[in-house]
């Protein structure tokens, strides 16, 4: 069908230009973010560019999902601003003759958004992951600088290292005084290196050295030796840690694990796909506008529902984390909802535009007057 044809084609330009135009703005928030983080030493600045491809990956389903949802708003909006709809309902069309190329344009969004939500962006997060704890890992050796005397982050304790190996895998010769609780406490240690626990607990792992606690001239004053000895300089809680792993978890280890937080990222995942589904659907009967009146006013209440939307399934899926709701209760009601809203407003668009209403019937009118004058 030649409207098929055309329909496609505008909402196939439409989409590229949408597409860029978001792809471009988050493109440069990471850059500037990632950018940020480099020069404060957060990341290896060599790291940058594999990092923001990464997190490009990452947003890649929520830019798709906007740029399907935008198409074809905008595209139906012009159609009722150029009053093509005008003729389309006074042909006996019904608005409903728009879901069949809507879909046959969206579907490949759609089936692009799951696959990105359940295999590409967990991949994505997993190098991101293994990208920043290779250089927190490696960087936590090397801040302490051989013969410098260098401050903890909590200002508690002072490191003191003479050398590092040669592999840069371990220091030599290991000074460290800690201060807590009014107490203070000094360990000496022939060699160190860093190690992290299976709950993400980062320790200083000393060999061969000694442990002074309190002072030499009072009574309750400790010297212990040691052939091993672990300090703790940096952990997470185990909310934290849950939430970060499981986004680089693949589905299928998302199932075998079976806990409160996979089933939270699984709800989000199997939430994308959908949200694709009825965006692209709920714009069909949004784009009403008022031929005489702008396209800005409907472009933001869209946006807005979209921001709604998409707070409202974090809700639930931080809901489904915390055990306040089950898995099952909690992946549906949001689709639900926006699905009752599509079809509640195509219901209400084609009753408004049905034969009876007067602006279909003046312009069957004004039609008619103009073939009698014709012939």
């Amino acid at each position: 069908m030649i409207f098929e044809r055309a329909l496609r084609r505008e909402l196939m330009s439409t989409a590229g230009a949408v597409f860029t135009t978001l792809f471009t703005i988050i493109l440069t928030v990471m850059l500037i973010k990632i950018l940020g983080q480099a020069a404060g030493g957060q990341v290896n600045s060599q790291d940058v560019l594999a990092l923001i491809g990464f997190q490009a990956l990452n947003y890649m389903p929520i830019i798709l999902i906007l740029t399907g949802f935008i198409s074809v708003l905008l595209v139906v909006t012009r159609s009722y601003q150029d009053s093509e709809m005008v003729v389309w309902f006074a042909c006996g069309l019904s608005l409903t003759r728009w879901i069949k190329p809507v879909l046959r344009f969206g579907w490949p969004i759609i089936l692009l958004t799951g696959i990105l939500s359940f295999v590409a962006t967990p991949w994505a997060n997993q190098q991101s992951a293994q990208f920043r704890e290779r250089f927190e890992k490696r960087e936590d050796i090397a801040r302490v600088s051989p013969g410098k005397f260098q401050e903890s982050a909590t200002a508690n304790r002072i490191f003191f290292v003479e050398g590092i190996s040669g592999d840069a895998s371990k220091v030599k010769n290991v000074f460290v005084n800690t201060f807590r609780d009014g107490k203070n406490s000094i360990v000496v240690a022939k060699e160190g290196e860093m190690e992290v626990d299976k709950d993400g607990e980062k320790f200083v792992v000393m060999s061969k050295g000694r442990r002074y606690d309190g002072v030499p001239t009072q009574p309750d004053f400790q010297m212990v030796e040691f052939e091993r000895y672990g300090l703790l300089v940096g952990g997470q809680s185990q909310a934290s840690i849950g939430e970060k792993s499981v986004r680089a978890l693949q589905s299928w280890e998302l199932l075998a694990l079976n806990n409160n937080f996979s089933r939270a990222e699984m709800l989000w995942r199997l939430a994308l796909p959908l949200m694709s589904l009825t965006l692209i659907l709920l714009a069909i009967p949004l784009s009403f506008v008022n031929p005489r009146a702008g396209r800005s006013i409907g472009l933001l209440v869209a946006l807005l529902l979209f921001v709604v939307y998409s707070n409202t399934v974090s809700v639930f899926q931080s809901s489904v984390a915390q055990s306040r709701i089950s898995f099952m209760l909690g992946w549906w009601p949001p689709h639900l909802v926006v699905a009752l809203i599509v079809v509640g407003l195509f219901f209400w668009r084609l009753k408004v535009n049905s034969r009876y209403h007067p602006a279909v019937l003046w312009s069957g009118m004004r039609r008619a007057l103009t073939l009698k004058r014709q012939g």
